[in-house]
């Protein structure tokens, strides 16, 4: 059996992948995981391997965030399955890619004593 989700990949991944849009992927097995998502992934496009995942812990890479029918799936356990609107397709898997920042602080004058 196989289960068809729905992946929309950040631009540079894309870029990677040399795809635009949305891609089908076909997962192996009879639950759709995080896991299952970025195995099949990597095996249909090699460019991207160790991009999504850290190999090493299994997760995903840090300035990468997931989300699924508007929640943020990011902290998630690898095994964990995926939405029912994600597993029939109805609902797109999304890899987003994040940005970290600060307070702001550096953007103003730093303050002296006199």
């Amino acid at each position: 059996m196989t289960i068809a989700v729905r992946v929309l990949l950040p631009t540079h991944l894309r870029t990677m992948a040399r795809v635009d849009g949305e891609i089908l992927l076909e997962l192996a097995g009879t639950v759709a995981t995080h896991r299952a998502v970025f195995d099949a992934l990597e095996a249909r496009f090699p460019a991207l391997s160790g991009t999504v995942r850290d190999y090493s812990a299994g997760r995903r890479r840090a300035y990468l965030r997931l989300f699924a029918c508007g929640l943020d799936l990011s902290h998630e356990d690898p095994e964990t399955p995926l939405p029912e609107a994600v597993v029939n397709a109805t609902e797109p898997y999304l890899i987003v890619g994040a940005i970290s920042g600060g307070t702001g602080r550096a953007s103003r004058p730093r303050q002296t004593k006199t």
